[in-house]
């Protein structure tokens, strides 16, 4: 009897051993490369580094999951808050896919912090435009002027502290506030309407005034500096802005923002890659300050704008991801470690050896790609550079005398006393 007991025991085991790995190996993604998944893992194990691909394979590409990916876009490009990351996938997709862009005569900015006009940009016959991706101040009735009715708006957002860290040293703040602590968040955060008549900004080329340290974000995303206490107002803008915009991503949870917007865009999984190492990334004394719980307050009621903009984004978000149902976090860690490998793969072996190409396989979230030196060179090219290669693809010819001056160096006019531009050595 107990012999008969052990060996019921022992295949009861070995039976729920191999249910759980059948679930695991069912549940979970993993992705294969050729031929750097048989090269140097050896090495990156020794390094510590995750190997680049496990060799277990999972469904294959269904095409009709999206029949048709959505080609038509603008990404309202704001400040301080990731997006010179971000922009280089919607660079991409535009040079993969030979997309019509509107293009800034010079430079970066279509506008800001004044509406757009027709000479700021570059028209082309028919005036049919496929996509933008560049700052300007969120303006419907011009957008919708220029691009049609299916066009997916998109922007990027992000907390309102750590943006106002940013902003802080970014600007130059300090010195506008003429605040001399070492720890400017701090001092500004015991009593900011002390700073109200220094924080806001007054650009009289173009009738406009801004405010780095109160409702940034919104104000990128069109809401006017002087309705700041007028919530009412607020929500209502707010609630029109998320009709309007297909995904405002964010920046705190930019992978599953990536993952949500290659869904709901139908596009490929190589489209909305990118580079791990990060940009344009600075470190200064109060970066990783932790206000008390009374500067919290002071800050949510400061930026009240910022922080409905941002809730409510936040809330839309995992709505939306939610109603994905449960593979998408499935797809969300086949995201990550792609990501990861492809990063790894363009900053190490490419480099070593240009000529080595990197295979994805088919899954079911994206058919088979391959890496190469030229996907690497794109997705390692910083905005700038980019948007000049989409300009010199379309023979059109940088423009030095229509070049936005930076909202940086308007601010720099500021506090030194000058008067401020709209372009290089001209007044609007």
């Amino acid at each position: 009897m107990g012999t008969t007991w052990k060996g019921f025991a022992t295949v009861t085991v070995m039976l729920l051993c191999f249910l759980l790995v059948y679930y695991i190996q069912s549940n979970m993604t993993f992705h294969k490369i050729s031929p750097f998944s048989t090269f140097g893992q050896k090495t990156l194990l020794q390094r510590r580094r995750p190997p680049p691909f496990k060799s277990l394979t999972f469904s294959s590409w269904d095409q009709s999951t999206c029949l048709k990916p959505r080609q038509k876009f603008v990404f309202i490009k704001t400040h301080k808050t990731g997006s010179m990351t971000s922009v280089n996938i919607f660079q991409r997709y535009t040079i993969h896919h030979n997309l019509t862009t509107l293009v800034a005569k010079a430079g970066g900015y279509i506008s800001w912090p004044f509406p757009p006009a027709e000479t700021d940009y570059v028209h082309i016959p028919g005036e049919r435009y496929d996509v933008l991706f560049n700052h300007m101040v969120y303006n419907k009735t011009w957008l919708w002027s220029k691009f049609p009715a299916n066009t997916a708006y998109i922007s990027l957002i992000r907390e309102p502290l750590g943006h106002l860290k940013s902003c802080m040293r970014f600007y130059s703040l300090p010195q506008l506030l003429r605040i001399t602590s070492t720890n400017p968040i701090k001092t500004f955060l015991r009593d900011p309407w002390r700073y109200k008549n220094l924080s806001e900004a007054y650009f009289r080329f173009c009738n406009v005034t801004w405010d780095g340290t109160r409702n940034h974000l919104a104000f990128d995303m069109g809401y006017p500096t002087e309705g700041a206490e007028d919530m009412e107002a607020a929500e209502r803008y707010i609630k029109g802005l998320e009709y309007d915009f297909t995904l405002v991503l964010l920046l705190e949870h930019l992978d599953e923002s990536f993952v949500l917007l290659r869904r709901l865009m139908c596009w490929e999984m190589q489209d909305v890659l990118y580079d791990s190492v990060p940009k344009n990334v600075g470190n200064y004394s109060y970066k990783s300050y932790t206000p008390t719980p009374r500067e919290l307050a002071n800050l949510r009621r400061w930026k009240a704008v910022d922080y409905l903009l941002y809730d409510t984004f936040n809330r839309s978000l995992w709505r939306k991801i939610a109603a994905q149902g449960p593979n998408f976090y499935q797809e969300l860690y086949y995201y990550r470690e792609l990501k990861r490998n492809v990063s790894f793969y363009c900053n190490g072996e490419q480099k070593r050896k240009p000529n080595r190409t990197l295979t994805v396989e088919a899954t079911k979230w994206s058919p088979q790609f391959v890496v190469d030196a030229e996907y690497c060179r794109i997705m390692q090219t910083t905005a700038w550079n980019l948007t000049e290669e989409i300009r010199q693809k379309a023979s059109r010819k940088e423009e030095g005398r229509w070049l936005i001056i930076r909202p940086v160096l308007n601010l720099r006019s500021i506090i030194k006393g000058q008067p401020t531009l709209t372009n290089t050595g001209l007044n609007r």
